[in-house]
């Protein structure tokens, strides 16, 4: 009898001190003082026995301690049905649904109560698996075994994972009254939930019929708490009927914040951005306590309307009001901070909100690395990217765009290559990004073989990896491959018509150029300012002028699209080229701003083409006052007055050009060759194969002497004997470019040359020549157009 009273002392002990563990939130010092006073009971011999087994597994269980819970479980000889319960819920808690599931198939049936079922039913619903929870609760109802409330409330929220039309739910409505639990709140929230899941799916054809549904439940409902509420008002914002979830907000008695949180984010999502700074005030003077998911979404429309310093405000605020000591902001709050100051670009203010985060996520870095790239920042982009604990494809595609947006083209297909390395699957923005890079760098070749990929990945339906292939294969010279490629699209946007447009201006084909757009309008699509752009450069590159004038005219009186500097500087270059000085100084002095460095830039190079010495000295003041360091004015000055032989005034530019420390960005050209780009400088000495090119040269010009060619002096921009200017024209890095591209490229191969700047005069009449003599096309892309040689033509026409 004494034995008897010892161990229950001793097991009520053990029992009081696990109990006093026991909270609905665990921690790990719960786990390791039940695991001291597990280890206490089997040092001293006690055998422990049903309740106090099942406390310890129950601790370790919610103190995530799943190992320690099994063990012990397995050494139970015969567990009961609450230690079976403990593991299942457990299992479900953590996703371990296999395993849950082997506890639950490996008890007997005599054993099971309606609460085993309950926790298998929510471990499948846990695991989005409805079908297998609707097949347990239909055996569970075989069996005998009486579903309860918790019971209905699992399994109808099983079934809004799989149901697809509103009768699925309809039929579920009958099975619960039926029960006798269609009066229960818990049980009619999930069935609500159920109505409004099928509403939000893509398959159903009529979602407000649904939502009326759930509307009409909610009404009858007896009892609403505060789930019920927030489900439908929540419902309702998901399905943009923000009239229905406002008047449902409205008619609260007590407004709940998750419901003031559900119409902010509504009408920030929707764009409706006053509604929802009307919202956020509304609840603050109502004496709402604002909570991370408040901050969040008005933070988030404070970012999307560019409210930097409402923004700043709503900040200081978060920091004043929150508690002290401050433990730091919410992740998502602190995300929206970066985004908002990120879009105001304001950088290093988000740096600083950055830098302070104690926890930071993939989103956090993903923003901070997108803020660099997009202000062009890119040496801070590669720090941040290389500092980057992990990488997702989101973050390689933005840097391998953002180097190539900011020309940097040779490590973004680096970077592209990288990426495929370390075992990251490109998704076609990062494909758009490196093909970019190649249009920058005039590589077909790469871009004819990321092309192959896109198609290969089945990538060819991309409207983003589309439209970049249409520009690379225009901006590589191929612009017939970029026409076919646009006419074979599955579906186009403005961006695709723009890059077509362009690529048509580009080469020359200004009016084939404009036929495209006014097909674009036929269409039904509407031009943007970019569409005006590229088709006032078109009228510029082919001498369109009339037309030029009437679609500069139809951006506002049509269109409704205020032309900006940019528009203007495209129809004075318009007009210069076209020698229509006079016109050109109208429209610059009726301008609704004064004129900026990108109108007297196009002014001064109409006046260097057509050698206007009074009016090309005038605009070239101008920009001496805008932009002293920009090195385009010196030069374009110093060509007219050297093409006039003024060398007294050429030597004076010079002068004036070193006092201000600006130096001259030099001449450059490029040609692809043997899987390698080969770049030329003006007398270039530096090349191995330099020595065969001007031999070769040589024999070219002997053959194009014989057709008429002669060396134009006047573009030898130098005072020199003749001797010496011939020469000095001879050596320009164009030249020695397309000589390389027809040693060593295959016979009848096009030949593509790049070049930084504007083509000299006589290097344009020399390839015109040496078209001829080899009989090949050579393509040539300067700083602003292209141009065609084919026996002994241009495709400019000489209009450059």
């Amino acid at each position: 009898m004494n034995c008897s009273n010892t161990v229950g002392a001793v097991a009520s002990r053990y029992a009081f001190l696990l109990q006093q563990l026991c909270s609905p939130r665990q921690t790990p010092l719960s786990a390791y003082l039940a695991r001291t006073v597990h280890a206490h009971a089997v040092a001293s011999g006690f055998n422990l026995r049903g309740p106090i087994l099942n406390r310890l597994i129950d601790i370790y269980c919610k103190s995530g301690r799943l190992r320690h819970a099994r063990l012990l479980f397995d050494e139970i000889p015969h567990p009961d049905i609450v230690a079976r319960t403990t593991m299942v819920t457990a299992y479900s808690a953590t996703g371990n649904v296999n395993l849950a599931r082997e506890v639950f198939g490996g008890t007997p049936k005599g054993m099971r109560d309606t609460v085993f079922y309950n926790a298998m039913i929510t471990a499948h619903s846990h695991d989005n698996d409805g079908n297998a929870a609707i097949r347990l609760f239909c055996e569970m109802q075989r069996d005998g075994f009486r579903p309860d409330n918790f019971t209905f409330t699992s399994v109808i929220s099983a079934v809004g994972l799989v149901a697809e039309s509103e009768k699925h739910c309809q039929q579920l409505h009958c099975v619960v009254v039926k029960s006798g639990t269609g009066f229960v709140t818990s049980v009619l929230n999930a069935l609500v939930s159920a109505y409004v899941k099928v509403a939000l799916s893509p398959l159903v054809a009529l979602p407000k019929s649904v939502m009326g549904s759930a509307r009409l439940l909610f009404d009858e409902m007896p009892v609403k708490d505060e789930l019920s509420w927030t489900t439908m008002i929540t419902g309702y914002v998901k399905n943009d009927d923000l009239d229905e979830a406002r008047e449902l907000f409205d008619g609260m008695e007590e407004k709940l914040v998750v419901a003031w949180n559900a119409m902010i984010s509504g009408y920030v999502h929707r764009g409706l951005l006053q509604e929802a700074f009307k919202m956020f005030k509304k609840m603050y003077l109502s004496g709402v306590q604002f909570d991370e998911f408040t901050y969040t979404s008005i933070i988030s429309a404070c970012a999307n309307a560019s409210f930097l310093l409402l923004g700043r405000q709503i900040h200081a605020y978060i920091l004043i009001s929150g508690p002290k000591p401050k433990p730091g902001l919410h992740l998502p709050v602190n995300n929206a901070l970066l985004t908002l100051y990120s879009k105001c670009a304001k950088l290093d203010d988000a740096r600083l909100v950055f830098n302070k985060m104690r926890v930071k996520d993939l989103v956090s870095w993903n923003a901070m690395l997108s803020s660099y790239v997009n202000s062009g920042r890119m040496n801070e982009a590669k720090e941040i990217f290389q500092e980057m604990p992990e990488k997702n494809l989101l973050t390689w595609a933005v840097m391998i765009a953002g180097l190539a947006q900011n020309g940097l083209g040779e490590e973004s297909l680096k970077l592209f290559n990288l990426m495929k390395l370390q075992g990251f699957q490109p998704c076609d923005y990062a494909f758009a990004g490196a093909i970019t890079s190649c249009a920058a760098l005039g590589s077909l070749k790469s871009g004819r073989q990321l092309h192959s990929q896109l198609i290969r990945l089945g990538f060819e339906c991309s409207l983003s990896a589309g439209n970049a292939l249409i520009t690379m294969y225009g901006r590589c010279g191929v612009v017939g491959d970029a026409r076919n490629l646009f006419l074979t699209m599955s579906v186009v946007d403005s961006v695709s018509w723009n890059a077509m447009i362009a690529a048509l201006g580009q080469h020359g084909h200004g009016v084939q150029a404009v036929e495209l757009f006014e097909e674009m309008l036929k269409e039904g699509i509407l031009p943007d300012r970019i569409t005006f752009l590229t088709v006032l450069s078109a009228c510029s590159h082919a001498g369109l002028v009339e037309e030029g004038h009437r679609y500069f005219d139809a951006m506002h009186d049509i269109y409704g699209i205020t032309p900006g500097e940019d528009h203007y500087a495209r129809m004075v270059d318009l007009l210069c080229r076209a020698g229509k000085f006079s016109d050109a100084n109208d429209m610059i002095g009726k301008m609704p701003f004064q004129p900026g460095p990108q109108i007297w830039e196009a002014f001064l190079a109409g006046c260097r083409n057509h050698g206007n010495m009074e009016l090309g000295i005038q605009a070239a003041e101008r920009l001496f006052e805008m932009i002293p360091q920009n090195d385009g004015t010196y030069i374009l000055l110093s060509n007219m007055y050297a093409a006039k032989g003024l060398w007294d005034n050429v030597s004076r530019v010079r002068k004036l050009m070193r006092d201000q420390g600006v130096k001259k960005e030099p001449a450059c050209s490029w040609v692809e060759a043997e899987n390698k780009f080969h770049v030329f400088m003006v007398d270039d000495t530096a090349h191995p194969e330099v020595n065969a090119v001007y031999s070769y040269l040589k024999q070219l010009v002997l053959e194009m002497r014989k057709l008429g060619y002669v060396p134009d002096t006047r573009f030898v921009l130098h005072d020199m004997e003749s001797d010496q200017k011939e020469h000095a024209i001879s050596t320009h890095s164009e030249k020695l470019a397309v000589a390389f591209g027809l040693l060593k490229l295959p016979r009848g191969a096009t030949v593509r040359v790049f070049k930084n700047l504007r083509i000299c005069g006589d290097c344009h009449n020399a390839i015109k020549y040496i078209s001829k003599v080899v009989g090949r096309e050579i393509v040539v892309r300067d700083g602003k157009r292209f141009h065609h040689f084919k026996d002994g033509e241009c495709s400019c026409r000489n209009y450059w």
